[in-house]
């Protein structure tokens, strides 16, 4: 299967940094940028893969995911919950859809009427959502080019370092 490449914006969008970040981890060695279709810099799929789980690894490291007990008793992961504010409720008969912005992540529930309504939720309200999923659904994204040109270095521009 070939593999796949990104242009420093889309790859420091997927790891969340700057464009700035991406080429300074190339300038330190950390990653390899090479001119790509157009003259464009790229890094490798497989690269920039490596990059974000040492990124994860990391910050797991710096701050380890602390687990607690709810009311339950059942103990609960930090890693699946996600401290927010609600930013929009659409409430119907039934169902209340909540949008919380957490971080960067916007996370949406579908949660029961009842159930928002005696939480007393209101846009501003800090909330913690919490994920307990047994599937993830992946798409293809649209990223990525074919890859890296054989000659020549490119022109490049400043967009493109």
């Amino acid at each position: 299967m070939p593999e796949t490449w990104y242009r420093v914006s889309e790859a420091a969008a997927l790891v969340g940094v700057s464009d700035d970040t991406i080429r300074r981890w190339a300038d330190s060695g950390r990653l390899d940028l090479v001119a790509g279709a157009g003259g464009r810099l790229v890094v490798a799929g497989g690269q920039l893969a490596r990059l974000a789980r040492e990124q994860a690894d990391a910050a797991r490291a710096a701050a380890p995911a602390a687990a607690h007990r709810d009311d339950s008793g059942a103990t609960i992961s930090e890693r699946n919950r996600f401290t927010g504010v609600v930013t929009a409720i659409v409430r119907d008969a039934v169902m209340a859809q909540v949008d919380v912005q957490a971080g960067p992540f916007r996370v949406v529930s579908l949660i029961s009427r009842e159930a928002a309504d005696e939480l007393g939720l209101e846009i501003g309200s800090p909330v913690v959502a919490s994920a307990k999923a047994t599937n993830v659904s992946v798409t293809l994204g649209r990223l990525g080019e074919a890859g890296p040109t054989t000659t020549g270095t490119g022109t490049g521009t400043e967009d493109d370092r």
